[in-house]
């Protein structure tokens, strides 16, 4: 995910302050042994409380040290590969990478920037399932300093470059397959697509078709510009792929402080040319606030694409409700309705769930594209005695009526943001990716951080002020059952140095000198229902941004082993494996940040000369043809 959000101005919506230790004592999960330095009674009684019983983790690489240098690195007897990066060709007709002449035209055929989400989806009668496949992959935002000669800025850029830059943006759908131990893209397949900010797309459930959907470019406000800023997303259990849109007001440029959005955007945190950083409105109208005022109200989405169809259409689905999503997951629930998760990755933003009307039907395609029209929209409160409350906002009902300024289920979903604040939210510590674990059924919850938060005014939910590391929660519905209106929760880990005391940090204690880390980003689980954790932001503490994974039951639950060590100025996003858990991709995201073209911090993948750092994805396996992991 983009560090872009990172220091954006929240406004502040804090509940009563309680105690950290208070907080710990009650909300620590009690199936964990836990470490840290700090708090040191109260260790006791928790240690006292773990799980006394269960296997061990079947994790059995040799942990890397922490470190940071210039290029990636896997535990000994695993070897990586770049599967495709930024540049890449992905058709047959597509020019080769040329750095130094770069065109929208060739980059509309070339692999976009900034990879962050990853989606393996399988091609349809495949013999060898794990050997080929389809890969969607999202490019979040670019690096102008690092994309061109002479490194930039945003606004120092040609209408030749900024073309360039939206066509590197959005996301490619290409098959790769395996061969001779080697993952390449298949160029001449028919699946192979590029989505970005220009694609036509269409809006479909209750905003449809609103009057603050409807611009010069879409009068009926049915259709909508393409997709950008996509961070995470998922791959949902009827075959199609969800992207979100995160930080989607860095992209537009102008004021709107004369229309009736102005307050949207205020809360949105579309400020207008004051928060711009992208010069996409200075050539392409849509983009630009004060020609086009609605323009902002349609992005913030989370699109659904057909990645088997290169002529479909992607539809934006509004029912899920509009903010900086950091991504989705999506569950069938046991009465068969669909349940989808989602994060608001900014300080002090909420926690989201959807449940389908209608029910999942295996096999019926064109029913299942409907379920994430119709459905109950809510939001997260944590209270303090472990119960999770969620609240719908649903038009009538709660706060969600005519005399605070809601008309329909159109503007709920619009201002989604100001119906949560009403509902009377806990404000979060930046979430980023929700999953559920396919072993218990439990939902994690993944926060990278809060450094705005002050001094003691942690909620239950968020213990720490000045949370600079973050945490992961977790999430239990009654009875599997997650459209629960109450479920349980508690802290799983509370991330940071176990040996700093201003840290507090929390974990199995047998963690080991490289198995803490910091700001936890987005992760998946494998087949084990171990939970395998990306950060972004360690780097910024001079220890490289990684993948860490750790079991999530028995004796070593909540151990985290340090697995992938990322180049400098990269962070991790998206592992994910293919069916036999043999390989897992994951990307790897802005390498060299905070350098320059001309004198990268690192060349990575490349240590070419002439070749500026690229994102990629890369491939792992292990020598041995074993399981990820052992």
């Amino acid at each position: 995910m983009s560090s872009l959000d990172a220091d954006d101005l929240p406004i502040p919506r804090e509940h009563q302050a309680t105690p950290l230790g208070e907080i710990l004592e009650r909300r620590i999960a009690r199936r964990t042994f836990l470490k840290g330095s700090a708090l040191a009674g109260a260790q006791s009684t928790w240690m006292g409380q773990a799980l006394a019983s269960g296997a061990a983790s079947s994790l059995a690489f040799k942990e890397l040290p922490h470190g940071l240098d210039d290029t990636l690195h896997v535990p000994p007897g695993y070897a990586w590969q770049v599967v495709l990066a930024w540049g890449d060709p992905l058709f047959t007709d597509a020019p080769g990478f040329d750095p130094y002449r770069q065109t929208s035209t060739a980059q509309a055929k070339q692999f976009g920037y900034n990879n962050d989400f990853l989606g393996w989806l399988p091609l349809p009668g495949a013999s060898r399932p794990s050997e080929s496949g389809l890969l969607a992959v999202n490019h979040e935002y670019v690096s102008s300093a690092l994309m061109h000669p002479g490194s930039p800025d945003a606004f120092g850029l040609s209408r030749e470059q900024v073309d360039v830059e939206m066509q590197a943006h959005g996301l490619s759908i290409v098959e790769v397959h395996r061969q001779a131990g080697t993952w390449k893209a298949r160029l001449a397949s028919g699946y192979n697509r590029r989505i970005t900010p220009l694609t036509g797309m269409r809006f479909s459930g209750p905003a449809r078709g609103h009057r603050r959907l409807k611009t010069a470019f879409s009068p009926e406000g049915v259709k909508s510009m393409g997709t950008f800023a996509n961070c995470a997303g998922q791959v949902t259990p009827w075959g199609t792929v969800l992207t979100a849109e995160e930080n989607v007001q860095s992209y537009f440029m102008g004021e709107a402080r004369l229309t009736e959005e102005m307050a949207s955007y205020k809360r949105f945190g579309m400020h207008g040319s004051d928060v711009a950083r992208s010069a996409w409105g200075m050539f392409h109208e849509s983009w630009n606030l004060d020609l086009h005022p609605q323009a902002g109200t349609h992005a913030g989405w989370i699109v659904e694409i057909d990645p088997y169809d290169p002529h479909s259409v992607p539809v934006k689905r509004t029912a899920l409700g509009r903010c900086k999503h950091e991504g989705c997951d999506v569950v069938i629930n046991p009465d068969g309705r669909v349940v989808v998760y989602m994060g608001d990755d900014q300080a002090f933003e909420y926690i989201y769930r959807f449940v389908s009307k209608q029910r999942y039907r295996p096999g019926e395609t064109r029913h299942n594209r409907t379920l994430l029209d119709e459905g109950e929209l809510s939001v997260a409160e944590f209270t303090e005695q472990g119960t999770l409350i969620w609240h719908p906002l649903v038009w009538g009902q709660g706060a969600c009526t005519p005399a605070n300024g809601f008309s329909s289920q159109a503007d709920v979903v619009i201002d989604m943001r100001g119906a949560a604040d009403l509902a009377g939210a806990t404000p979060m510590d930046r979430p980023e990716e929700i999953k559920v674990n396919p072993v218990t059924g439990h939902v994690f919850a993944i926060l990278t951080n809060n450094k705005m938060r002050e001094p003691f005014s942690g909620n239950p939910a968020n213990p720490r002020g000045f949370n600079r590391h973050g945490h992961i929660l977790e999430f239990i519905a009654p009875g599997g059952d997650h459209s629960a209106a109450q479920f349980t929760w508690e802290i799983f880990i509370l991330a940071g140095d176990p040996q700093s005391p201003v840290d507090q940090a929390r974990y199995h204690p047998d963690t080991s000198a490289p198995g803490w880390f910091s700001c936890p980003d987005n992760g998946t689980f494998d087949r084990s229902g171990n939970l395998w954790i990306a950060t972004d932001g360690f780097g910024r503490q001079g220890i490289a941004d990684g993948i860490w994974v750790s079991a999530t039951q028995g004796s070593d639950r909540a151990l985290p082993r340090h697995f992938l060590s990322a180049p400098r100025g990269a962070e991790i996003c998206s592992p994910c494996f293919t069916p036999d858990h043999k390989t897992m991709f994951c990307s790897v995201q802005h390498p060299g940040q905070g350098s320059g073209f001309d004198a990268p911090s690192t060349r990575w993948p490349d240590f070419d000369a002439g070749v500026p750092p690229r994102p990629a994805i890369v491939a792992i396996s292990h020598d041995g043809d074993r399981l990820m992991g052992s």
